[in-house]
């Protein structure tokens, strides 16, 4: 049997959402917990189009087994008009099998997301990635206001989960701030999964 891990479920484009994810499993692992860096392929409208059983670069592409075997959850996703990216949404339609069998139930999760303006439906898009989790039966870990740069922020970062602001050409860096809430996020859903893992006496 594998190491409690946390799995770092991401769909991304132009690569902002898999530098948050990275962050947040830097996160993950000073909160005492290994991290899962695991991503989606792209779906096309062309039904010949395949993509490779191994992606070029990057992440490995999830698997079923990498979210029932996970003790938790990060899920990340660009927005796309103030939701997830369909790549996404696909793979989560097809976790049937897990609701039937509760595989996900009481396990922490966490959702992040880039735009490219920074009112660009952040909070919409997070919410709509929470529905799923939610149904599934997974426990919400936001981001609390006692993390300063919350309040500090002049791009991301919502109560709802961690968020970035990538610009209109997306090239945008994540600054600082947004850094540290990405990491904070990975920090706190390790920790609250330690804490359901802990067996009470």
């Amino acid at each position: 049997m594998s190491a409690p891990y946390i799995l770092v479920l991401y769909y991304s484009r132009n690569g902002s959402t898999s530098e948050m994810a990275r962050q947040i499993a830097r996160g993950i692992e000073l909160g005492g917990m290994e991290a899962r860096l695991r991503t989606v392929p792209a779906i096309s409208s062309e039904i010949e189009a395949v993509a490779p059983s191994i992606p070029e670069a990057g992440a490995l592409y999830a698997s079923l087994d990498d979210l029932k075997n996970c003790s938790g959850l990060a899920l990340g996703s660009p927005t796309r008009f103030g939701n997830m990216a369909a790549p996404l949404k696909y793979f989560l339609d097809n976790t049937s099998t897990l609701w039937l069998t509760g595989a996900l139930v009481g396990k922490p999760a966490s959702v992040f997301t880039s735009t490219a303006s920074l009112h660009g439906g952040q909070e919409t898009t997070l919410m709509s990635m929470l529905l799923p989790l939610l149904h599934h039966g997974m426990l919400v870990a936001g981001l609390p206001y006692s993390e300063a740069a919350l309040l500090e922020t002049s791009g991301g970062g919502t109560p709802y989960g961690a968020s970035h602001h990538a610009g209109a050409d997306g090239k945008r860096k994540l600054d600082q701030h947004e850094i540290i809430l990405c990491r904070a996020l990975g920090q706190r859903l390790a920790k609250t999964a330690v804490l359901l893992e802990t067996p009470r006496g």
